[in-house]
């Protein structure tokens, strides 16, 4: 019974957890009561040199942080599979705040 019902509670926990994944939509962060966009970027486009063959540069972003925007810089990455390209992270308007799509891979 003691086991039966663990595996209860495990469930539970875990169904309610992935309901609460998906109410984001796609990977999205919204930044509720934030009402002014992020500044333009600090750097656009690739810093330096690619380390190495294969290797794309992907975009730094605004983060909300501690009552203001924090910019996270870009970086040389290389794709996880062949064929994969790099999607910019983007900002858009949503509801009285701002809605965050960071970047992703995405298979051309």
């Amino acid at each position: 019974m003691q086991r039966f019902r663990k595996a209860a509670v495990i469930s539970i926990i875990m169904l309610g957890s992935a309901a609460f994944v998906g109410c984001g939509g796609e990977d999205s962060v919204y930044y509720a009561g934030v009402t002014v966009g992020p500044p333009a970027p600090l750097v656009y486009g690739p810093v330096g040199v690619a380390p190495g063959a294969g290797y794309v540069w992907t975009d730094g972003y605004y983060n909300w942080a501690g009552g203001s925007w924090r910019w996270t810089s870009g970086r040389w990455s290389r794709p996880p599979h062949p064929g994969y390209v790099w999607r910019k992270p983007y900002y858009e308007s949503y509801h009285k705040g701002y809605r965050y799509h960071p970047g992703h891979w995405s298979h051309h």
